[in-house]
């Protein structure tokens, strides 16, 4: 993955967005896949009331889905239960 001028482009990057038509956005690039330069990728855009984090309040979210899965009840199997 490149940007318009040749360098290379990884998820995480600040960039600029220059659309052929309408007004230039900066954002931040995420869900890009290696192997294509066109229509590929996201930008979340940067605001001025963006809010400020705390990282001592934040977790990854890989963090987040490893919790919920082993505290998620299993609801694939029915419950077994003695008939009376």
């Amino acid at each position: 993955m490149h940007y318009k001028n040749g360098r290379e482009a990884k998820n995480g990057d600040v960039v600029v967005l220059l659309p052929v038509s309408g007004r230039p956005a900066v954002g931040i690039l995420y869900n890009a896949v290696a192997g294509n330069d066109y229509c590929n990728g996201n930008l979340a855009q940067m605001r001025a009331d963006d809010p400020y984090t705390n990282l001592k309040e934040c977790l990854h979210i890989d963090d987040v889905k490893i919790a919920t899965v082993f505290n998620a009840p299993d609801k694939s199997a029915p419950e077994n239960k003695e008939a009376v």
